[in-house]
């Protein structure tokens, strides 16, 4: 649901910012004061193209932005926003509120933005388009696109759930397809590649590599090749822990045995008499050690050439077979893990016939599958047609069409044998007579977006359960929540705009219904009533005209539709006629509960 839309600069409009609420929400205004350039700011916000005539005269730039409430059931446009890690604002159980902006510089660049997340128009357009639908003389029309011709129908016909899990079922289908057709590649190529994998996995085989042997192999090379400089070290050592005069075991036998003859004469002194003995042995211990290193050292050519030739192929082997960058595994474990890749796809590739022939059983399931499944849907979308036509025909007499006829057609996919596709074998298409002795035509081609708007609020009526004005049938699936009727009464009056009134209020007891109207037959109707006005305000570059919007109280709603109804907005006979029809037909008087 619209909370809250702010505009800035667009066209006449310098900068307004509306609270909204639920139910039926009426624009009115004199002719001329820019009714649609709400419409229009809401289109653009949408992701219409906009070119730089949309800004205000004088401004560097156009924005405008909206605060959009989304309830727990619009899965649609939740899972749209989990996908791309943009969160809601105050998300809690599944909804939250996400603030929409978009602008235009004079240079002619904009920006969009979802929660201050950059996106795309395509992205706004495919976003929005779960939460709003306008119909009227702009671009955002779902109604004239044939690829939501299916989906109404399938939220008629209460088969959404069943058509998601076949399309589940075909993408598995194309999955199976797929891994069939790469195994069918040529034997040369297989053979080719078995040979290389089986190289690589004897070559690395025979090299008997072992985790962690490159670090061991590269110390003993760094100590192999400075053998002179250990050498002179270890010596060095030695002299200063048992070879010298002053060696420090020979230092620390003299002071053990001074120790105890003191520690024999005052016994304080044990304790310290303890540690020297223990220095000592200690040092004893570490010269033993050390004597036994150094009677070991030995500088051996011989096996300082045999760890790097090692090193060498291990290097070989890891540029050969371990891509560059993967630095997740030490050398030796990358090599191995490639090995074990390796000898997988040998299996895979050895078994490649009897995987063909797993795959071809199970493919020949799931079309046999799909088939019975995709022909269960053609039967419940036609008997569905029939209703949904029926249905929508009726509403769309009483308002103000009564010689058209609406029809959802659903014919084969193909034409000389039966093609499925990811939703069924069936295109779906509503067409429309306006006139009798009319051929049926695409509603692409009703010229007026009066009938359109018409035709989509029959609908809407349809989907939402209320078949009567007063039906308190809940909605038949998810559907975006708010609607935007522009220019629906164009060419109607009379009992026809009563009953459009009614329907939208219908519609407007479950959802968001922003409609633009001349009529006073239909803005009684209203549960929240806006003037948009056109005023000229001084400024410093002389006298500027605004568009100004304000939502009504109850003397200034009464006012208005006195003036919708007689020009005059202060004559009685308009001002009596006016409580008479706020009386009976008040959108006060409407159940809004959800």
């Amino acid at each position: 649901m619209l909370e809250e839309l702010s505009i800035r600069n667009y066209a006449l409009i310098e900068n307004i910012s509306l609270p909204f609420k639920s139910g039926l929400t009426i624009l009115t205004g004199e002719t001329g004061a820019g009714k649609s350039i709400i419409v229009g700011a809401i289109s653009f916000l949408l992701g219409a193209k906009a070119g730089v005539d949309v800004i205000r005269t004088g401004a560097e730039e156009a924005s405008v932005s909206a605060t959009v409430e989304l309830g727990g059931a619009n899965r649609e446009a939740l899972d749209w926003l989990a996908a791309r890690d943009i969160s809601p604002d105050g998300d809690t159980g599944g909804s939250g509120a996400v603030i929409i902006r978009r602008n235009i510089k004079t240079s002619g660049r904009g920006a969009m933005y979802i929660q201050n997340v950059p996106v795309t128009r395509n992205d706004l357009e495919e976003f929005t388009a779960f939460l709003f639908d306008l119909h009227g003389q702009h671009a955002h029309e779902s109604l004239v696109k044939k690829e939501n011709h299916r989906r109404y129908l399938d939220r008629f016909a209460g088969i959404e759930a069943e058509v998601l899990e076949f399309y589940g079922r075909f993408l598995l289908l194309a999955e199976k397809r797929k891994a069939l057709e790469s195994s069918l590649s040529s034997t040369r190529d297989r053979e080719m590649r078995l040979e290389v994998l089986n190289y690589a996995v004897e070559e690395i085989g025979a090299a008997h590599i072992k985790a962690g042997e490159s670090r061991e192999l590269e110390a003993e090379a760094a100590r192999l090749s400075d053998y002179e400089k250990l050498a002179e070290a270890v010596n060095g050592a030695a002299a200063s822990l048992y070879d010298g005069e002053y060696a420090i075991t020979a230092l620390a036998r003299r002071a053990r045995s001074g120790m105890d003859s003191a520690a024999a004469i005052d016994g304080s002194l044990a304790e310290l008499r303890q540690r020297v003995e223990d220095l000592f042995y200690e040092a004893e211990d570490i010269s033993a050690e050390f004597r036994a290193y150094r009677d070991e050292l030995r500088f051996d050519p011989a096996r300082l050439e045999e760890v790097e030739e090692r090193l060498n192929l291990i290097y070989r082997l890891k540029k050969k077979y371990v891509p560059a960058g993967k630095t997740e595994l030490s050398g030796e474990e990358a090599i191995l893990a490639y090995r074990g890749e390796a000898l997988a796809e040998i299996e895979a590739l050895t078994g490649w016939e009897e995987n063909r022939g797993v795959l071809r059983a199970e493919i020949t399931v799931l079309e046999k599958e799909i088939s019975a499944h995709a022909q269960g849907i053609t039967k419940k979308r036609h008997a569905a047609a029939e209703q949904f036509s029926r249905a929508v025909t009726g509403i769309i007499a009483v308002l103000g069409m009564p010689s058209a006829v609406f029809s959802v057609s659903v014919t084969p996919k193909g034409k000389e044998q039966i093609v499925i596709g990811q939703w069924g074998a069936d295109e779906v298409e509503f067409r429309i007579s306006a006139n009798r002795g009319e051929p049926l035509k695409d509603l692409s081609r009703i010229a007026s977006g009066g009938e359109l708007s018409r035709v989509m609020l029959a609908i809407k009526t349809v989907l939402s359960g209320a078949d009567a004005p007063g039906s308190k049938t809940r909605s038949l699936g998810h559907d975006p929540a708010t609607l935007i009727f522009d220019e629906i009464d164009t060419g109607i009056g009379g009992e026809v705009a009563l009953a459009v009134g009614e329907y939208l209020a219908a519609i407007g007891e479950r959802k968001q219904i922003f409609c633009v109207t001349h009529l006073a037959s239909i803005a009684v109707r209203a549960h929240n009533h806006f003037k948009v006005a056109k005023t000229v305000s001084p400024g410093a570059k002389g006298e500027r005209t605004v568009t100004t919007v304000a939502e009504l109280s109850s003397g200034e709603r009464r006012e208005e539709i006195a003036r919708m109804l007689a020009g005059d907005a202060g004559g009685s006979a308009a001002l009596a006629h006016a409580d008479e029809l706020l009386a009976k037909y008040g959108g006060e008087n409407h159940d809004r509960s959800f």
